[in-house]
């Protein structure tokens, strides 16, 4: 069996055809420019060229789209009927960015491919969260009204990460306590018990949470009606900032963790202040989810900063031997695309580097449902 993965943005379409047994992959790329001058003129037809570029590979048994938003409606892949497409419609309110591209990229699949299609939500992984960490304090008729809620986000990366690092120790997922830490240009932290999440850093929408590459993270709600009033900010206005001027980008004005630590090892004051801030709300999250778990069999780092950081994930660490983290500076300074361990034989809880694998996670919980 093989898998077609597609992940369509609004002017963008990646694709990989997946083993969903093996991983292993046929082919990849992404077709750019949709709707724009020099591109294609619609998702069906980059839906075609991706399929050109697949010709004489395995032929697609099944395709796998990932969606970013399943709302409190969806918390598992799957199969996609009239139905789910009007649901995956209805809660593009929660994610007005993402679920239009991404229903755009299933039905131009759906017009080419006549094989099961299958919707894969970020938010799915993290439908196990406690109703204590799930709710807002805010009047409950109204949340419910317009579904304000902890819905958390890189839901596939976190469930393929977590599960990868529990067969890395030999240590089943029932019992196992894990947190992993996506850290891309995006950013979440996971609380993982027993295979399942059960709280995360992103919260409502993926502003929630860790520093970002351009967006804040945790921030007063009460500084936004500040910024409305005194400095003539409107809401619309505010909400791109948090979104996409603030994070490193807002504090050094790069947003690119690379550059930022280059210029802090030169001298810059503000990259290296910008870097503390953005290590101490890690370990914050650290912190407050060894307590919630009780207990802590692993860390876990992955995403492209968390994978390849070997700078930052030591001196995020190196305070927190306390909760038995304890990191080996040689193992830490390796450079692989393989799972490894980067904790000391002696630390009492395992700190591990596991790169993720959207696709292959995709692809598996499609392969499930058809």
């Amino acid at each position: 069996m093989t898998v077609f993965v597609l992940n369509a943005g609004s002017s963008s379409l990646k694709y990989q055809l997946v083993d969903p047994e093996s991983g292993e992959v046929h082919a990849s790329g992404t077709v750019e420019r949709i709707g724009e001058d020099g591109g294609v003129p619609d998702h069906e037809a980059a839906v075609r060229r991706a399929l050109d570029d697949i010709e004489g590979k395995p032929a697609p048994s099944a395709v796998g789209h990932r969606v970013v938003h399943g709302g409190d409606r969806f918390d598992r892949a799957t199969v996609i009927t009239p139905d789910v497409e009007q649901a995956i419609d209805d809660l593009s309110a929660l994610a007005p960015l993402h679920n239009p591209a991404n229903l755009q990229g299933i039905r131009a699949a759906e017009a080419v491919l006549d094989v099961p299609q299958v919707a894969v939500f970020d938010t799915a992984f993290h439908r196990t969260i406690p109703t204590a960490a799930a709710t807002y304090a805010i009047p409950a008729d109204l949340a419910r009204e317009h579904q304000v809620r902890r819905y958390g986000f890189h839901g596939t990366s976190h469930q393929y990460v977590s599960r990868a690092a529990a067969a890395f120790l030999g240590i089943p997922l029932e019992g196992s306590r894990i947190i992993v830490l996506h850290l891309g240009n995006g950013a979440s932290a996971c609380a993982v018990r027993d295979g399942r999440s059960v709280d995360t850093s992103m919260g409502m929408t993926p502003l929630e949470g860790l520093v970002m590459g351009t967006r804040s993270g945790d921030i007063d709600p009460a500084a936004i009606f500040h910024l409305h009033r005194q400095a003539g900010m409107g809401f619309d206005e505010i909400e791109t900032m948090l979104n996409r001027s603030s994070g490193l980008k807002g504090l050094t004005g790069r947003g690119d963790m690379r550059d930022v630590q280059a210029a802090a090892a030169d001298g810059d004051e503000a990259a290296e202040e910008a870097l503390a801030v953005y290590r101490h709300r890690l370990r914050h999250y650290i912190g407050a989810y060894v307590a919630e778990l009780g207990g802590l069999d692993a860390l876990v780092f992955t995403a492209g900063v968390g994978e390849n950081n070997s700078l930052l994930r030591r001196r995020t660490l190196e305070p927190l031997a306390h909760l038995g983290l304890v990191v080996d500076p040689d193992r830490n300074e390796v450079a692989s695309k393989e799972a490894r361990r980067i904790s000391t034989d002696d630390s009492p809880v395992a700190v591990l580097v596991v790169p993720t694998n959207e696709e292959f996670e995709i692809a598996r919980q499609t392969a499930e449902v058809v």
